[in-house]
């Protein structure tokens, strides 16, 4: 954990600061050792340079086997492909000097596809996830100086309110017990004359009624039979690519029709694992965002990509300033 983490800081219990407590340090960083509330006198431990607000992954634990078994396979500096840059442009609109100099929130970084992205265009950023993921984005980001993992839940997560400049949260929020109330605490971590983006499942179209039926099972069963399971995507592509037979299989039976075959692997299994799977409309999602205090909505296609921008008066408007 880099020291100049600790003033963004709050115990996620009661709000107050934090007190750090060095153990052992590594290349200036500390390595090893303890946060402690200023107030409630909680502890959380530091753990290979990682502070840990949670024990465990509890609802989302799939995400961290997920994260560790397909720890590269959408960074694009080891893919050799540009779709993580593409997906996050995409999602928030936002280009190389929206970022120079940004304190960014990640929230949910999994692998940290994204917060390599973010970290590469200039900006501090802080990943958060629940699970072990963050072990998957320490191997992956390490290297860089300007990205900074912590271990904690979205819904309550452990930094001071009205902190971020930017803040995004891709294929997340859907995954969490309480969607709203999950971007409500994401919302509220940006400064007035910041922004926010969003990528959410949205709920058009037949095919999610399938799945989700299928989700019914799938949910139930061991991480490790899953991940056997759907590793079929990577035979069936071809089958699924068959006019006529290969749509109607697509629609009953979902699966990923990446072309790359350790892609439709991982697609598959985030689809069907995974205890919560919202889906959302735009109307709802709209709403939320005027309700943080956020103007200058703008949206795209499905699935539900949304960002805005917090402006002062809006801030004040909602009791968050």
């Amino acid at each position: 954990m880099r020291r100049s983490l600790l003033p963004i800081l709050a115990c996620p219990r009661c709000r107050a600061g934090l007190e750090l407590h060095a153990r052992a340090e590594e290349d200036g960083d500390v390595a090893e050792g303890d946060l402690t509330c200023d107030a409630c006198r909680a502890t959380y431990p530091i753990r290979r340079r990682i502070p840990r607000f949670v024990e465990s992954g509890g609802y989302a634990d799939t995400f961290g086997f997920q994260w560790n078994r397909f720890r590269l396979v959408q960074l694009d500096s080891r893919n050799g492909t540009r779709h993580s840059e593409r997906t996050l442009a995409d999602t928030t609109g936002w280009r190389g000097a929206d970022y120079q100099g940004r304190l960014v929130l990640d929230a949910g970084v999994g692998a940290g596809r994204f917060a390599e992205v973010a970290a590469k265009m200039g900006a501090e950023v802080v990943g958060i996830d629940l699970t072990r993921a963050v072990e998957a984005a320490y191997d992956n980001l390490a290297h860089l100086p300007n990205v900074n993992l912590v271990q904690a839940d979205i819904l309550a997560m452990p930094f001071r309110d009205q902190t971020f400049d930017l803040a995004y949260s891709i294929g997340v929020l859907h995954h969490t017990p309480d969607v709203e109330g999950a971007f409500r605490k994401v919302a509220a971590a940006v400064k007035p004359g910041g922004a926010l983006a969003v990528y959410l499942y949205a709920a058009y179209g037949v095919e999610r009624h399938f799945s989700d039926a299928w989700r019914v099972l799938t949910t139930r069963l061991p991480v490790r039979a899953m991940f056997a399971l759907s590793s079929a995507a990577v035979p069936l592509y071809y089958l699924y690519r068959v006019p006529l037979v290969g749509p109607a299989f697509a629609k009953l039976a979902p699966i990923s029709l990446n072309p790359d075959w350790r892609w439709r692997w991982l697609d598959t299994f985030d689809w069907y694992t995974p205890r919560y799977q919202w889906k959302l409309r735009y109307p709802e999602v709209l709403r939320w965002f005027r309700e943080s205090g956020f103007t200058d909505i703008e949206t795209s296609d499905e699935p539900i990509r949304m960002s805005g921008w917090k402006t002062a008066t809006a801030a004040r408007r909602t009791g968050e300033a």
